[in-house]
């Protein structure tokens, strides 16, 4: 699944290409891709269009397109899923194999120099969808994302509280740091290389967390993400891609998720993995010893 420097490079391609377009027409072509809207495609297609698209946010791994012309109505959320690919194409374009929505522009001279006239989400696993929904709070939230918390790469972070939220769990240390309402946007992989970068091992008990450890894990989040966003995010095939096909590369940077048995970048000592949440943990033995007693 995505995490937030993928999201937000799509985010970022959106910006560029939709921005101030208004909506001619959708066309659903999959009904799992509307399953999250409580009226279906009809409702979605309502809602839609006419719709002028102000501004494209995220928060976290969460991403929308505000609706309205002077100010936010609703929110075009959108859900990638495993698959999900938001694609600006050019209308005469052959469409996609995996194609579920498809969105048509108002033609303007204004927008001409685009010369790009869809919004395409293609999903292939149909995992994903996009949803018309209302919107909540001064932020002008999404009503489905207002309990997210904000993520290391926001300008008004909160890191202290953020390192007292984490304190306060009673879990492991990666547990904790993938809880979205705590703090957004860090998954599996960014987890796990923020873990090696602060030397700290993914059943640590948080409840032993210090103040310093706290903050040199959210120094490391922000940092390795900043990397993965300046690479393009990490594609390891070809289901994420960027708004205009092309996929990222940090997974060459990767110190050590997916890198099982190979020589810890620090120390030279093999890469280990275990099973964890139905998925798996990266670390190096050396540099990330295990906690003397795990927390019950």
């Amino acid at each position: 699944m995505p995490e937030l420097p993928e999201v937000e490079v799509v985010r970022r391609g959106l910006a560029d290409h939709v921005t101030g377009r208004r909506v001619r027409d959708v066309e659903v072509l999959h009904p799992r891709s509307v399953r999250r809207q409580a009226g279906g495609g009809a409702e979605l297609v309502e809602r839609l269009t006419g719709q002028r698209l102000r501004a494209v946010r995220r928060r976290g791994k969460y991403l929308w397109v505000e609706l309205g012309d002077d100010a936010p109505e609703a929110a075009l959320l959108a859900h990638l899923g495993m698959s999900g690919q938001l694609l600006v194409q050019p209308a005469d374009r052959p469409d996609e194999k995996h194609l579920r929505i498809r969105v048509r522009f108002d033609p303007s001279e204004e927008h001409a120099d685009r010369g790009r006239d869809e919004l395409r989400f293609v999903d292939q696993r149909t995992f994903g969808g996009l949803t018309v929904t209302d919107v909540t709070g001064a932020d002008a939230l999404p009503v489905p994302v207002a309990h997210i918390g904000r993520d290391p790469m926001d300008p008004v972070f909160d890191a202290e509280a953020a390192v007292g939220g984490l304190r306060r769990r009673r879990t492991g240390l990666k547990r904790a740091l993938l809880d979205q309402t705590l703090v957004s946007g860090i998954g599996n992989i960014y987890a796990d290389e923020s873990l090696w970068r602060a030397k700290l091992h993914y059943e640590r008990p948080t409840a032993t967390l210090t103040r310093p450890e706290g903050r040199r894990l959210l120094t490391a989040a922000r940092e390795v993400m900043d990397e993965a966003l300046a690479a393009g995010g990490t594609s390891f095939d070809a289901l994420y891609v960027d708004v205009h096909g092309d996929s990222g590369y940090f997974d060459r940077a990767l110190a050590v998720y997916g890198q099982e048995d190979r020589p810890c970048p620090r120390c030279g000592t093999p890469v280990r993995r275990a099973p964890f949440m139905n998925r798996s943990s990266y670390w190096c033995p050396t540099c990330q010893p295990r906690p003397r007693r795990r927390h019950p």
